[in-house]
């Protein structure tokens, strides 16, 4: 894992006092239903959903899949998708930049692909789709809802083993104003932390 991850991790790690006692119980909802994957040997699939599929989403799959690795989960493949495609944001991308993740954008088409690397050879590919695109999983996995737009219009979501309702405030609210980056920052470090307090509780077998 890049150090400068690494640090944010050791860092957000030592303040899950910080997530309130009500918000830890729909975090715990989380931990319990990897904790089954994982003594049942069964593969852990997460997809991040959000209307469009352009900031908070990608931040949980891309911090969930850091966690893991943080606290050496392993067998977890995390997923995002929206109910609509857009795009990756760029404000988005930008807060992952500045927390140290190297990203390569693979093309330049109005929905680019890409490739959004924690450590050396791992990566995660992240590009906006609808929650049941090809590349998202149909059964056995936690849709996990992180806006509530999304949660209040997606009220069945076909094959998943549990719904879970994690809701964080847009970012978007503050495009192009002098609190932009510090909105992103903050959002990307909330996420980063409660996907960190998540994998923290979990058992390997």
């Amino acid at each position: 894992m890049y150090t400068e991850i690494k640090d944010r991790c050791d860092a957000l790690s030592k303040n899950f006092q910080e997530i309130s006692s009500n918000r830890k119980l729909i975090l715990d909802k989380l931990t319990a239903y990897i904790q089954e994957k994982i003594n049942s040997h069964q593969t852990i699939q997460l997809n991040y959903i959000c209307t469009h599929n352009s900031r908070r989403s990608h931040l949980g799959q891309i911090w969930s899949v850091v966690a893991a690795n943080y606290y050496q989960i392993k067998n977890v493949t995390s997923y995002s998708g929206g109910t609509e495609a857009t795009a990756f944001n760029p404000n988005a991308v930008e807060a992952l930049q500045n927390a140290g993740f190297f990203i390569e954008q693979l093309d330049h088409t109005s929905n680019p692909v890409y490739q959004v690397f924690f450590s050396e050879g791992e990566f995660s590919n992240c590009f906006s789709k609808k929650y049941d695109h090809a590349n998202n999983p149909v059964e056995n996995f936690a849709a996990i809802m992180t806006c509530s737009d999304a949660d209040e219009n997606c009220p069945f979501i076909v094959g998943c083993d549990i719904r879970i309702g994690t809701t964080y405030n847009d970012p978007k609210a503050y495009d192009g104003s002098i609190l932009q980056q510090e909105k992103y920052t903050e959002r990307c470090n909330e996420i980063a932390m409660e996907c960190l307090y998540v994998f923290s509780n979990l058992q390997s077998i």
